[in-house]
């Protein structure tokens, strides 16, 4: 029993320097890490003048040095909003409604604001007020469906109005957070600001986003292509585009033969010319006065004089 007892005082004994021992190993390990090279090289290059601030805080009180932490860096990321008044108000209306009283807002209050959208942030509060909507209707309404079609171009026409090329870009995408519906009608008038402005690189992220989110290519999207590698003078991203279409099987319009004859016949090639032509009659049996011009152009620079006049001549006739 005796000896019972001297264990247990010994153990009492040794058990909080065991304690003590573990602290300082774990203090000396994390000190350990905190000099490591490579987190002070990090902290100090990327923001010196933070790190020394928080560095002071933290050690006057961890948890405020922490929270005062993460204001100085959420502060800088955030980005300053400066929308309309109009826009501002009928935003703060629609959310009020649905968050707030949890109701619907009345339809007139979304198409205001879409009217009244006139920068990129008045956009930002469009697609904002568009998720809360589509939140309520879900969660609320029971209403799985997206936004009519109507809507959605008509958004799709306001970012482009306001020259939110990037924002109008979301309204092609199939899975989106904002109920809107995709459709190749949003995909034109993007299409008609690239050919508008004359960007090739915009028609090919559009045609990529179409492509992306199965939307069907029709003849009024081959009019609007061709027309853009025509006035950029891309032969090469209308020869890729071309067989596409044809691929797809849409049904090029007389117009978009129009260009795509006038562009080879431009360049001097007669080969792209006739066999053009040759894709031309399978649907269209008579040339119009534009491409009647091109198949002469093309026969006078093969030195043929005599057939391009021949075809003026019919042409003339008709």
């Amino acid at each position: 029993m005796q000896y019972l007892s001297y264990s247990r005082k010994i153990a009492r004994v040794l058990k909080p320097l065991a304690l003590i021992e573990t602290d300082v190993r774990f203090v000396s390990n994390a000190s350990h890490v905190v000099q490591r090279p490579s987190h002070r090289s990090l902290s100090h290059s990327a923001f010196p003048g933070k790190m020394d601030t928080c560095n002071q805080l933290y050690a006057q009180s961890p948890m405020t040095g922490l929270m005062m932490l993460r204001a100085n860096f959420s502060s800088e990321a955030k980005h300053v909003e400066n929308p309309t008044e109009a826009v501002k108000e009928l935003h703060g209306k629609i959310l009020d409604s649905v968050n707030v009283k949890r109701s619907m807002p009345p339809n007139a209050w979304l198409w205001s604001l879409i009217e009244n959208c006139r920068n990129e942030d008045d956009i930002s509060f469009l697609f904002d007020v568009l998720q809360n909507l589509r939140r309520f209707r879900l969660s609320n309404l029971r209403i799985h469906d997206n936004f009519n079609c109507n809507l959605c171009q008509q958004v799709a026409k306001t970012c482009i109005r306001v020259g939110a090329i990037n924002h109008g870009k979301r309204a092609l995408w199939k899975h989106n957070v904002h109920g809107l519906t995709p459709s190749v009608a949003s995909a034109h008038h993007l299409l008609s600001y690239a050919l508008e402005h004359k960007d090739a690189k915009l028609m090919d992220e559009v045609m990529k986003l179409l492509k992306m989110n199965n939307l069907p290519l029709q003849p009024g999207t081959a009019d609007l292509v061709f027309r853009i590698c025509h006035d950029t003078d891309n032969w090469d991203l209308l020869a890729k585009y071309s067989k596409k279409f044809c691929k797809s099987g849409v049904k090029l319009r007389k117009t978009t033969f129009d260009v795509w004859m006038e562009f080879a016949a431009k360049r001097g090639d007669t080969e792209s010319l006739w066999n053009v032509d040759k894709l031309r009659s399978e649907t269209y049996t008579q040339h119009t006065l534009s491409g009647a011009f091109s198949c002469a152009k093309g026969f006078l620079l093969e030195h043929k004089p005599e057939e391009a006049a021949a075809v003026i001549q019919i042409i003339c006739q008709v």
